[in-house]
Formats: C-alpha cells, sequence, structure tokens
C-alpha cells in the first residue's frame, strides 16, 4: 500500500480488525519510510462493475464517488455514519448482485434514492433535486405534494 504523504510503497501493517458491519477490514499502517501512520479498508469485491452513463459513455464503477454524492445529500443532518456505510455497502451488494457487470447511473440513482428515503427525508429530496435535475421551485412543490400523497415512489418522474 502506497503511503498517501510520500507515496512510499513499503508500508506496514499494525493492527486490522473488522468494521462494525463486518463488511470491510479496517488495517493501521505505518510507512516505513516516513513514519507516517494511516488508516486503510478493504472491502470484498465480487466484480468490477461499469457504469453506463446516460450518455452511453462506461465508465468504473467508483464506490467514493457513490460515498461522496450520498455525504453530500447528508450534509449538517443527524445520521450516524455506520448507518449511511451500511446503506453504501448495502447499495454496491445490490449492483453486485444484479447478474450483469454493467450497470446504468439510473439504478444506482434508483438504489441511492430508496436508501436515503430510509435515512432522512431532507436528504432524499436533496438528492432528488439533483437526479432528477430541479430546474425550478415548482418541481420541488410538486415532488413534495406527490410525496406527502405517497406516490413519491422512486421511479416517478411527473
Amino acid at each position: 500500500m502506497r503511503c498517501p504523504y510520500c507515496g512510499n510503497d513499503d508500508t506496514q501493517v499494525k493492527d486490522s480488525r473488522p468494521t462494525e458491519d463486518s463488511g470491510a477490514i479496517r488495517r493501521r499502517r505505518v510507512c516505513n519510510g516516513c513514519g507516517g501512520r494511516f488508516t486503510t479498508f478493504e472491502r470484498v469485491q465480487l466484480r468490477d462493475l461499469t457504469v453506463v452513463k446516460k450518455s452511453g459513455r462506461k465508465v468504473p464503477f467508483d464506490r467514493e464517488k457513490l460515498a461522496r454524492s450520498v455525504y453530500t445529500a447528508l450534509r449538517k443532518r443527524a445520521v450516524e455514519a455506520d448507518r449511511i456505510e451500511r446503506m453504501i455497502s448495502g447499495i454496491v451488494r445490490q449492483l453486485e448482485s444484479l447478474g450483469d457487470v454493467e450497470v446504468t447511473s439510473d439504478q444506482i440513482g434508483e438504489y441511492v434514492m430508496d436508501g436515503l428515503k430510509e435515512l432522512d427525508d431532507v436528504a432524499f429530496v436533496r438528492f432528488a433535486s439533483v437526479y432528477k435535475n430541479f430546474s425550478a421551485a415548482d418541481d420541488f412543490r410538486n415532488f413534495l405534494a406527490k410525496l406527502a400523497e405517497g406516490q413519491g415512489t422512486v421511479g416517478s418522474d411527473d
């Protein structure tokens, strides 16, 4: 593992333990070059996923990009980090279990919408505003009205 401080490839594991949800291994490492200490996480990856964007362009799936978008939606919301990580890991497992190496950005968005709806209503609406490309206040009003009526299903674009 490369040291994030000096770039040295010679690092040593000092401590390993599973995360709370047992979805990853947390490793404390020390660089033999500069002495810097850092933490890494190892996760089981069933297959290499490729995301097919709306434009048709294909890019490798990036768990960190998924996590950034989820954390952005949840910014300044009182949701425990372990619940967020469990949701993200659950989305990744769902994607890997689809049986196909290619997933669409729409599939990922739908899974995130489902997860956020369970975690936090405000984050759900924040993510929806970007995912569904809200362009005016009326888009929010219509979305919230459907949500209040129980029609705020993830797949509805109306």
